[in-house]
């Protein structure tokens, strides 16, 4: 079993800066895609950020040049460091593990989620 936990949300002003991290246990992080989600109040939960096993990223449109995703396979933990913050940015975030444990099983994991409000 895999368990995902995040830290590093808060409160911070527009313009501002926060690290997320997300600790995983278990012996699969290295192996696995990792991802940042976040879902705003009222909202679909969306895609921020990706990471491959093979340090490949991806980031949605809303945070590129702001956002940063990385990982530290020895230290199982993802991060994602967040600048120039916008209210916009306002959620809950949300750390994920994807990994495939069979030729047609792609396993899910999902942290409890993290609040981020952006405000003055």
């Amino acid at each position: 079993q895999v368990q995902l936990v995040e830290s590093g949300g808060g409160l911070v002003q527009p313009g501002g800066s926060l690290r997320l991290s997300c600790v995983a246990s278990g012996s699969i992080f290295s192996r696995s895609t990792m991802a940042w989600y976040r879902q705003a109040p009222g909202k679909q939960r969306e895609l921020v950020a990706t990471i491959t096993r093979g340090d490949s990223t991806n980031y949605a449109d809303s945070v590129k040049g702001r956002f940063t995703i990385s990982r530290d396979n020895a230290e199982k933990t993802v991060y994602l460091q967040m600048n120039s913050l916008k209210p916009e940015d306002t959620a809950v975030y949300y750390c994920n593990a994807k990994y495939r444990s069979t030729i047609v099983t792609m396993d899910d994991y999902w942290g409890q989620g993290t609040q981020v409000t952006v405000s003055s």
